[in-house]
């Protein structure tokens, strides 16, 4: 599998992977097909997800910009089209309780009103007509063991004071007899928002929806090289250009977003280089559950589940009675297609709910995510304001990433951001950058006693 800490470049040409969110989702929506010449633009987009589209769209529709974007493979390729679906008001891994020690009461509320706006900017291109097959509202974090439920309790009543959350506290035998009879599960806390989609549907709407404003989506077109060109013109000052090599074609572009966050080649460009840890997330897709199956783990409900492990576990009911069931997977992509990954997901779904003893799993595959060093993400750009990029969503960018590619619209057209730590500062460098794999191995030897003894 693709390594973004190997691999120099990304190939083109990938199907997607064997994935349960491929098999469902019918036909992809018509691109523009692989570059095939030489073109000049103002803006070029690198990477067709979620973020890349985002900042397209509104590129267009806000500010009368029609960028080009370029994706090495299919549209949501990567991460975009992988994902668990989970439409969340999320911030990377950092609480808000830090936040405000670090930043102060109105950061960290400028903080959350932008992951509040993440989730309802999702929700209104959803109205627009995409077909996403969103469930029911709602989004669980259980505790996964009885000490971690006072931890649960005291962030809930922090977000109802700060915030006025709606937040719903759940013992164990309400969250068994209301919603699911996970036997690892020792109560809960339950936010009304949040909700399931089909995570590569919703990619290729927002694709529809580009291309119905006048973006040019490229796809088979991976960026192979990159370099500055310097032209002057007597009397004039010197303009700067950023040429972008494809395997068919060259753009020149006066500005350059880089949308490609956990799948971003090692060497692409040096603004990125040594800023990010891309980490492989593993999901199973079960067989369809039996009514019999449903009714003995008591599954009733569709919202969205998280657990409190320090290498959490997520997972939904689908529409069609299969779960899905998420966690870490392998360090390296060489790892990525280890049997043992899914099989561990599939023993701890097992742990969870003994009457699926007999379950097998249909589909499984993994993608990579993209940590920052502060767990949280960044939009930024260098001094000349060419060059652009938002990364480091840390596993909650579904909703968030399409709120920062509006912002990056703002920021390639201009506009100033608000005054917040997201927008305003550079994405962090890891210390001793190439020994980052052998921190996430000490991590997750770390973890895997504390989720066990503390």
């Amino acid at each position: 599998m693709y390594d973004p800490l190997v691999d120099s470049s990304l190939s083109n040409n990938n199907p997607y992977p064997d994935s349960y969110w491929a098999d469902v989702a019918g036909t992809a929506p018509e691109d523009d097909g692989q570059l095939n010449k030489d073109i000049s633009v103002d803006v070029a987009i690198i990477g067709a997800g979620y973020t890349g589209l985002s900042t397209a769209l509104h590129l267009a529709r806000e500010h009368g910009i029609k960028a080009t974007v370029l994706e090495a493979n299919r549209t949501a390729w990567g991460a975009s089209g992988r994902n668990g679906g989970f439409i969340l008001k999320s911030s990377g891994r950092k609480p808000y309780a830090t936040m405000q020690a670090q930043w102060g009461e109105e950061v960290m509320r400028g903080i959350y009103q932008e992951m509040c706006a993440g989730v309802d900017t999702v929700k209104s291109l959803i109205d627009e007509g995409i077909d996403c097959d969103p469930q029911e509202s709602g989004y669980i974090r259980v505790a996964h063991k009885p000490d971690m439920l006072k931890g649960l309790i005291a962030a809930a009543e922090l977000q109802q004071k700060m915030f006025g959350y709606d937040v719903q506290i759940l013992s164990r035998s309400e969250l068994h007899r209301n919603y699911m009879a996970d036997n690892n599960a020792y109560g809960a806390i339950r936010y009304q928002d949040g909700f399931g989609i089909n995570p590569l549907k919703l990619a290729w709407g927002y694709q529809r929806l580009a291309r119905e404003n006048g973006v040019t989506i490229h796809c088979d077109s991976p960026v192979q090289e990159w370099h500055q060109q310097v032209t002057s013109n007597s009397g004039q000052a010197s303009q700067v250009n950023q040429v972008l090599q494809t395997p068919q074609g060259k753009v020149t572009a006066k500005k350059v977003v880089i949308a490609t966050n956990g799948y971003t080649t090692k060497n692409l460009h040096p603004i990125v280089k040594s800023r990010s840890l891309p980490v492989l997330s593993q999901i199973i897709v079960t067989q369809p559950l039996s009514d019999e199956q449903i009714a003995a783990c008591n599954f009733l409900t569709s919202n969205v589940i998280m657990d409190t492990r320090a290498l959490k576990y997520y997972y939904r009911k689908l529409p069609d009675n299969r779960i899905l069931f998420g966690g870490r997977g392998a360090i390296t992509g060489k790892g990525a297609e280890d049997p043992y990954y899914a099989n561990r997901l599939l023993k701890v779904l097992k742990s969870n709910f003994p009457a699926l003893n007999s379950i097998a799993y249909d589909y499984a595959w993994s993608g990579w995510l993209c940590m920052s060093l502060d767990d949280m993400p960044h939009i930024y750009s260098n001094e000349e304001n060419n060059i652009f990029y938002s990364m480091g969503y840390c596993g909650s960018g579904v909703s968030f990433s399409v709120q920062a590619g509006k912002r990056l619209a703002q920021k390639v057209a201009g506009e100033t951001l608000p005054n917040l730590p997201l927008y305003q500062k550079a994405l962090p460098k890891f210390p001793l950058a190439p020994l980052r794999r052998v921190g996430q191995w000490g991590y997750f030897q770390y973890g895997k006693i504390k989720d066990q003894w503390f």
